[in-house]
């Protein structure tokens, strides 16, 4: 019997269905990246106020309407049920175990989760099948670890800091860390979570199987350290903050120009270097890859810091679009380091379709938001709706998929569980 759908279809995820509770910001992210392609994303939110991410500011208004643009932008394409999680209550948990049993994904990262009486043992009872993601910032303690840190309150900013990341951003001491924006802990956290959710939904499909996975904020952080980790415990080398310029090779860093934009070039490697070199009007031959950019030694000597110098003055000639014409034919990296203002009228973005548009459903108008990646040349994705009001989906999801009809509705409403 084919399962009931409450979307259009669309993507390479249309018969995904994805069960989902939690709030700001990693876990909701993840699930609309699915919902972006195709997924059908039920999300339930608290009863009344919903999710706590809608009351984030900055917002946008339309008349007496307003809602979060965080919320506009990342809450797209799902559906919303407002519901009371606590399972100990009888009516929530036959709710809640109905919808666990025809999903194919469960993701969350609510706080205390047993307090609600969810355990993985029984929702993989329910559904053999099932896809359980935990996203949180230290993990869960079944996976290892000491329990009263998993036990721990996390933001993206902690998971930056827990992971050792914080440590390599900003200008070196005595300047303090640099927490890197916006919320980018909670991004990567949630990238993982959908690698994981994916990956693990695939071996379910092959072996029947479901398994949970643990998402822990600051080991999604720790994975993108590069070779920090094997730089300290293999090479002796505990890597620290050099600010925006690189120190061990050269260009690598940001340079302003004659109208007063920044401007970011990277030459990485002898051919880079000397196209680079040529490119500013000096000679390769003399300002050699080897004596001024080959190792930290090379781009502080003497010569080192004369080019350096050189490549500063040379920009500050230039406006921004003359740097990056003339570095940019050179094939060497370039760009001006762009705002919002910028990008958004930007020709190549907007060729791209990486500006979209589409109705939101709070501020009931068409909203202009960044679009959807990445690129698929079979199965592309949309957006099918914005963001929904709170609870938009109630009845939808209780009549549709559990068969409720307005009399049981109406007393769930009247006991305020949903």
């Amino acid at each position: 019997m084919s399962r009931k759908k409450l979307i259009p279809d669309f993507g390479p995820l249309k018969n995904v269905r994805v069960l989902c509770s939690g709030s700001i910001v990693a876990m909701p992210h993840a699930a609309n990246l699915m919902a972006d392609f195709g997924a059908e994303v039920i999300n339930i939110e608290r009863p009344g106020a919903g999710d706590t991410y809608r009351g984030l500011a900055p917002f946008a208004k339309n008349g007496d309407k307003r809602v979060s643009t965080s919320w506009a932008q990342d809450e797209r394409n799902r559906m919303s049920m407002t519901m009371n999680l606590d399972l100990n209550i009888p009516e929530i948990k036959e709710i809640f175990m109905t919808l666990i049993k025809d999903a194919d994904i469960f993701m969350e990262n609510l706080v205390w989760l047993e307090k609600y009486g969810i355990r993985d043992e029984d929702l993989l009872k329910a559904n053999a099948k099932l896809v359980i993601v935990h996203i949180s910032g230290y993990g869960r303690p079944q996976f290892g670890g000491d329990p009263k840190i998993c036990d721990r309150a996390s933001y993206d900013m902690i998971g930056q800091a827990f992971s050792s990341y914080m440590h390599l951003n900003g200008d070196p001491e005595p300047a303090p860390p640099m927490l890197t924006k916006p919320w980018t802990n909670d991004y990567i956290s949630a990238l993982t979570a959908v690698f994981g959710a994916l990956a693990a939904y695939i071996s379910a499909q092959q072996t029947g199987k479901g398994q949970v996975v643990d998402v822990a904020q600051f080991e999604a952080m720790g994975r993108i350290l590069s070779d920090t980790i094997v730089s300290y415990t293999e090479a002796g080398t505990l890597r620290t903050r050099t600010g925006t310029n690189a120190t061990a090779f050269q260009p690598y860093g940001l340079f302003k120009s004659k109208d007063d934009r920044w401007v970011a070039i990277g030459a990485f490697g002898p051919g880079a270097y000397t196209r680079f070199v040529k490119a500013i009007g000096l000679d390769p031959e003399y300002y050699t890859f080897k004596e001024c950019a080959s190792s930290p030694a090379a781009v502080s000597s003497e010569k080192g810091q004369d080019l350096n110098k050189r490549s500063v003055e040379w920009c500050l000639a230039r406006t921004s679009a003359e740097i990056e014409e003339t570095i940019n034919k050179a094939k060497v990296g370039c760009s001006t380091v762009y705002t919002a203002a910028d990008v958004v009228d930007n020709p190549h973005w907007l060729d791209r379709g990486d500006i979209i548009k589409y109705k939101d459903e709070s501020l009931d108008k068409t909203i202009k938001a960044f679009g959807i990646v990445p690129k698929f040349s079979e199965t592309p994705g949309k957006v099918w709706r914005g963001a929904p009001t709170v609870g938009q989906d109630n009845e939808k999801v209780l009549k549709e998929l559990l068969g409720y009809d307005d009399k049981k509705i109406a007393e769930l409403k009247a006991k305020e569980l949903i």
